[in-house]
Parts: C-alpha cells; structure tokens; sequence
C-alpha cells in the first residue's frame, strides 16, 4: 500500500463502472477491494447489506498494515471513506 498514491490516485477510470473520471471529479476507494471508483458506485456499495461490516474490517486492515491512522488525511486508508480528486490528496 505504500505506493498506492500512484497507482490509483489518479485513475481515469472508475473500477466498477469503467465510467470516466476527470481529474476534478471526486473518486474514493472501494472498501470492497481498495481501488478507485467513482461516487456514484461509493453510494452503491454503502447500500449493500455487508457494507458496515467490510467497512469496520477495512479500517482494520488498514490501520494494522500502515504506519498512517484511519483519519490521516495523506494515508490510504482515508481515502476509503472520504473523496478526493487528482492532486486534493
């Protein structure tokens, strides 16, 4: 997760809806499997029944794999639960 910032920060593409995302578009990352999607897709998956749990189980992971906490605005996990744009971050 270290490089994640490069990789998925600024995709063009959602993951989910392969729906095209503008660098001022808000994105946010899917708890689901920690790639970029678009809010739309966000608002999707918050309405699936097992959302609450996954959610609990990624800040987690991610807290346990990353020397950023959960409300580090510059670490991984933030992003899965707040939207940034290309270059907000």
């Amino acid at each position: 997760m270290d490089k994640w910032e490069e990789v998925i920060s600024c995709a063009i593409t959602c993951s989910r809806c392969n729906g095209k995302m503008k660098p001022e578009d808000q994105r946010i990352l899917s708890t689901y499997d920690h790639q970029a999607i678009c809010m739309p897709c966000k608002k999707a998956e918050e309405l699936r029944p097992d959302y609450p749990e996954v959610s609990r189980n990624t800040i987690g992971e991610c807290i346990d794999s990353t020397e950023h906490q959960y409300g580090d605005p510059h670490g991984f996990c933030f992003h899965h639960f707040y939207p940034y744009t290309c270059g907000s971050r």
